[in-house]
């Protein structure tokens, strides 16, 4: 299938998606949509960056009435990736009559119930929010006609495992629910379980494949002080076209913004630290033209900006699944891109387990680092992952297979030959 259009789409949404520059959908799009459109239960594995807000929102519009009132619940794990679902809805919707509110937490509450009362046809929002929602008596899923939990292994990972299997009892039995994650877990099997009829199970994309292959991956060893000037010799070097850098700590990247800013780059900073509002206006500074965006990783999974060339790791990820998601935010919907980390000497086996465990190659580059040896001394900048100059965490990667807490709630290249994205295509 090659268009749209084959889908036997209304009108209406098909002017939409012209408009969006949508024109040939892509493979979760194409295998997801026909069964959706049946009625059919769906559990979806796909990589990040495949298309898969399209392949549940498509569906859903076509099969819901300007009418209906309350006839849909999106839950997804960040208030991001909310409000990004949120703009796309917006955008696929705008001729079909069907209105969409988001709800998430660090927002007004009081303005999200006020759209509520005006009964949107969609509800979009955090597992969190919703339940507050819920508690108040402000949000009622007892009509609801299509459930979707999107980047479920994300919220298993926060810890919202229970506040969904509330949410979902609320809901009708009778109600079609889709599912989608990079990874499926045996709890979210289990969860599907519970609350699905006889769901259909799409694999997109090889199993063991857990990047797209449009990514080149490639390290360096910092030779000078605290990194920054292997940093500095990178964009020297291959000039990153639009670039998010992903630092360890909250602080670490608001000293990171500085630093590039007193080199002369444009960069903006997001974290948890920052209000809500400071965070969309970082977003839409990046979006914008900012060149640097600095993240720690409450933007490693749900962002999906437009022809982000680069993902740089000034500090290493905490584990090598982290290292996929962050990553994941370059070479979206079919375009290229770049992942480059920095590492220390002391790292390189680090470098190894993310080699194994992901199953990627990354290629060693060697960068000029000393016109920047000055600037990594006399910025005032440090790696916080050292303490008086020794590595604290030697062993960054523990045993797999031991178990682990999940995180708190809410906090959330080859060398030569550079490929670019054709940047012609929309990254929903």
């Amino acid at each position: 299938m090659n268009s749209f259009e084959n889908f036997g789409l209304r009108s209406e949404i098909l002017k939409s998606l012209n408009e969006m520059n949508f024109v040939s959908p892509t493979e979760v799009q194409e295998k997801a949509i026909p069964l959706a459109m049946k009625g059919s239960d769906l559990i979806v594995r796909s990589k990040t960056g495949t298309g898969k807000t399209g392949a549940f929102l498509i569906p859903i519009l076509q099969g819901m009435g300007s009418g209906d009132r309350m006839a849909t619940l999106v839950v997804l794990p960040t208030r991001e990736l909310a409000l990004q679902v949120f703009r796309v809805s917006q955008e696929m919707a705008k001729h079909t009559g069907i209105r969409s509110v988001v709800v998430y937490g660090g927002a007004s509450i009081d303005r999200q119930i006020r759209e509520l009362r005006r009964n949107p046809g969609i509800v979009i929002g955090t597992p969190g929010r919703i339940l507050d929602l819920m508690k108040r008596g402000e949000l009622d899923l007892s009509g609801v006609k299509f459930v979707v939990l999107d980047e479920a292994d994300v919220m298993l990972d926060l810890g919202f495992i229970d506040d969904i299997e509330y949410i979902l009892s609320k809901t009708p039995k009778h109600k079609q629910s889709m599912l989608f994650s990079a990874t499926v877990p045996e709890q979210i099997l289990k969860l599907a379980r519970r609350f699905m009829g006889s769901p259909q199970f799409l694999k997109i994309g090889a199993e063991e494949q857990m990047t797209v292959n449009t990514i080149s991956h490639s390290y360096a060893v910092s030779t000078g002080p605290r990194k920054v000037p292997a940093l500095l010799a990178y964009i020297n070097e291959y000039n990153p076209k639009k670039s998010i850098i992903f630092a360890e700590t909250k602080r670490g990247a608001d000293r990171l913004c500085k630093v590039l800013s007193s080199q002369g780059y444009s960069a903006t900073a997001i974290h948890g630290d920052l209000s809500q509002a400071q965070r969309e206006k970082s977003l839409s500074e990046f979006r914008n033209g900012t060149q640097f965006l600095i993240a720690t990783n409450v933007a490693a999974r749900g962002l999906d900006i437009m022809d982000v060339s680069d993902v740089i790791n000034f500090d290493l990820p905490g584990e090598p699944f982290v290292y996929v998601h962050r990553v994941g935010r370059s070479a979206r919907m079919g375009n290229y891109g770049n992942a480059f980390t920095i590492v220390d000497e002391n790292e390189l086996d680090d470098i190894s387990t993310i080699e194994r465990v992901t199953k990627i190659r990354m290629m060693r580059i060697e960068l000029n680092q000393e016109p920047y040896l000055d600037v990594g001394r006399n910025v005032g900048y440090f790696n916080d992952s050292r303490k008086n100059g020794r590595q604290t965490n030697n062993n960054r990667f523990p045993n797999r297979s031991s178990s682990r807490k999940p995180p708190r709630r809410g906090d959330g290249r080859y060398n030569g030959g550079r490929r670019s994205g054709n940047g012609n295509k929309p990254s929903w």
